[in-house]
Formats: C-alpha cells, structure tokens, sequence
C-alpha cells in the first residue's frame, strides 16, 4: 500500500460495520485460510508424489514459482486499492496455494512428526508475539527500519549461499536469526492491522481489502517463522 498507516494509528473507529475485534478475527482467519490451503497442497503433493513428478519433468519449476509468487506480492503491495475484493481474495488464494508445491519439497527431507511438532511449536511462538503487538502501546513503527534491514540481509546472504558454499556453515546462526527476525515482523504486522482499520474505516470494500492484504503479511510472518524453526530444529529423514 502506498502509505504508512501508522500516521493514522489514531484516526477514528467506524461508526458502522465491524468492531475492530471483528476485523481483527476476520484477518486473522483469512490468514488462516491461506495456511490451510498451503499445508494442504503441501500434504497431497507430498502422498500424491505430485511434487515429485512436477519437479522431475519441469527443471526449471522452482524459477517458475519464484517469479509467480513475487509478481502476486507485488501485484497486491501496488495494485491493492484498485483491484476488487473478488480478485484480492483470489490471488491470495493463489499465492497460498503455490507456496503450498514448494512447501512439499520439505516434506521430502525432514520427518513427518517433526515437521508436525514444530508446525505447533511456531503457532505457539506466533501466536505470543502477534498477542503482544496487539496489545501492547507501543508503537512498533520503529522497527520498521531493522525490519527491513534484518530482511535484506537475510535475501543477500540466501543468494551469496548459492556462489559461496562455505556460507552454509552459518546456517543455525542464520536460522536463528531469521526466528527473531519474524517473530518481530509478528508483532509489528499485527499492530498494523489497527492502523488499516482506523485508516480505511470510511470504506467497507477497502477495509475488506486492508484486511487481506494484512494477512498475506501475516501469512507469510508465519511462514517463515515456520521454515527457519524447521530448519533449526528440525529431524531429517535418512
């Protein structure tokens, strides 16, 4: 979206339509929606062996999800106030639903109760911090900058890792690093979705909007938060 609602974190609450509990718990269940669709994708290409046959005859279907997955986030971060409810819904339905093919592949390499305790672990940890940054009163917009910072550099080092095999040896810092790095997207994501609602509170097919938008970036708080806990923690097969 092209402004910073925290400029607006104390504009007034709409006087007709949802609360902003409401909006909240539609948010979050939109969110919730979208990793329903992705574990589900997840689970049947991986007792299909879908995803084994997708990535055996199309070599270059890891670029191809890549470049569909960034073009839907960015189609949605600019495009969001102009495009209909109907297609905003769609598209994250899409996006969950691609992420679900790449999700499978970790279900090649790690144990299934692994990859199912700490599904639980990361809801837990998830679910603590986007509490706090509902609650709490202070204003999270000063994170933004190591945020953001904190992400650029976690791109930059996937991408050196790939020329520079030696990198790999920081993979547990790295993934440590990554866990802070989202649990405190978190509470920052969650505290937005107040900023959204008082924002967009005038217009009910916008806030409807606002409200996916949040949990696309909730979505994908949870995971990463996810894959970073996995990769720490997680059992792989022999």
């Amino acid at each position: 979206m092209s402004f910073d609602p925290y400029e607006f974190d104390r504009g007034y609450a709409s006087s007709q339509g949802d609360t902003i509990g409401q909006y909240t718990a539609k948010t979050f269940l939109w969110m919730l929606l979208g990793l329903l669709v992705t574990f589900s994708v997840a689970f049947f290409g991986y007792v299909t062996d879908i995803t084994w046959i997708l990535y055996r005859d199309i070599p270059a279907l890891n670029v191809i999800l890549l470049i569909a997955t960034l073009a839907i986030s960015v189609t949605m971060v600019h495009r969001i106030e102009k495009m209909a409810v109907g297609t905003a819904i769609a598209l994250f339905v899409v996006f969950s639903a691609l992420f679900g093919i790449t999700l499978s592949v970790y279900m090649y390499v790690f144990q299934m109760t692994s990859f199912i305790l700490i599904f639980l672990l990361t809801a837990v940890y998830f679910g603590a911090l986007a509490a706090y940054g509902y609650v709490t009163k202070r204003d999270l917009s000063s994170l933004r900058t190591i945020l953001i910072s904190g992400l650029l550099f976690l791109i930059i080092f996937g991408v050196l890792s790939l020329f520079i095999p030696g990198l790999q040896m920081f993979d547990r810092v790295i993934c440590l690093f990554g866990v802070a790095l989202f649990l405190g997207y978190t509470a920052y994501d969650t505290q937005r979705i107040k900023a959204f609602y008082n924002y967009y509170s005038a217009s009910p097919e916008m806030l409807a909007k606002a409200s996916i938008f949040s949990a696309l970036q909730l979505y994908l708080d949870f995971i990463n938060l996810f894959l970073y806990l996995l990769r720490f923690l997680g059992s792989k097969r022999n």
